[in-house]
């Protein structure tokens, strides 16, 4: 019984790594090819001092494409996850504070442009699911992985 759950714990970790792996290259996608229009974006959350919005609308998105292809090809697991989770966490935290200052920010998660129209509410609704995700790949690397000797090529790094 024990090593079928040690079973289903290993398909779920990789459905999870892959999933959010998928996701995190997805959103990094149109950010990483219209620069200019996620800096507008990166502005309009009016949280990051000026001199500092084009550097973060550059290096975002590409640290978003590298822990993405970290968590699909399995390399350095450990560190992507936990940057990943740092990651979800600073993206709710800045779409709760503009939604307490009254300011229904286009979040910019999966494009840079204006098309996107989902609600700051059910974004931040989606960025916890994505959290809850990442916060169960954090649970496999670091406890689950020391607890019952569940050792997986896919945890190296």
């Amino acid at each position: 019984m024990a090593d079928e759950k040690k079973h289903s714990l290993f398909i779920m970790f990789h459905i999870a790594r892959f999933f959010l792996g998928g996701v995190f290259i997805y959103a990094s996608y149109d950010k990483i090819i219209n620069p200019e229009a996620f800096a507008r974006i990166v502005f309009n959350y009016q949280i990051l001092p000026h001199n500092l919005v084009n550097l973060a609308a550059i290096i975002l998105p590409w640290i978003e494409l590298i822990v993405g292809f970290c968590l699909i090809i399995g390399w350095w697991i450990p560190g992507a996850v936990v940057i990943v989770t740092a990651l979800l966490i600073v993206f709710i935290s800045a779409s709760l504070f503009n939604l307490a200052r009254g300011l229904d920010v286009h979040c910019g998660c999966f494009s840079a442009g204006v098309l996107e129209t989902t609600s700051a509410r059910l974004s931040i609704l989606r960025d916890t699911f994505f959290l809850a995700v990442s916060f169960f790949l954090i649970y496999m690397v670091f406890w689950v992985k020391k607890k019952s000797g569940f050792q997986s090529v896919e945890f190296r790094g």
